[in-house]
């Protein structure tokens, strides 16, 4: 059994929503483009970086909660207005974050599982 807690959101508010819920566990957040019907993201690094992210779940910490954010269509991600990027300060899909902590991987970053182990794994 997983020693930690998968959550999938849609956009924003449903981040923040379950981000604040779970205050106090320590929390990472993965943030991706939508995906289309078939299960496929508008954000090629995306569909590389999953694969690598996920396999890299294992090293999470007891207890952890990891959110998967759709952070919508591609459209609105690029307004440079759009809410994750004013008030998460996102510069990039994919991106992970250790929340509360200046600790993030951007894009290509995401393909290293080297990089991305060190992330689940430091404190």
């Amino acid at each position: 059994m997983a020693a930690y807690t998968e959550v999938k959101v849609q956009g924003y508010e449903e981040y923040c929503r379950e981000a604040d819920k779970r205050k106090g566990a320590p929390l990472y957040a993965f943030f991706c483009g939508n995906k289309n019907e078939r299960g496929v993201s508008w954000c090629p690094d995306c569909v590389k970086a999953e694969p690598v992210v996920r396999g890299e779940l294992k090293h999470l910490p007891d207890g952890a909660v990891f959110i998967y954010c759709s952070v919508g269509e591609r459209d609105y991600w690029k307004d440079p207005n759009n809410e994750f990027k004013q008030n998460l300060k996102l510069t990039g899909v994919p991106t992970l974050t250790k929340c509360g902590t200046t600790q993030k991987l951007v894009e290509e970053q995401c393909l290293n599982a080297d990089l991305v182990q060190m992330l689940f794994t430091e404190d």
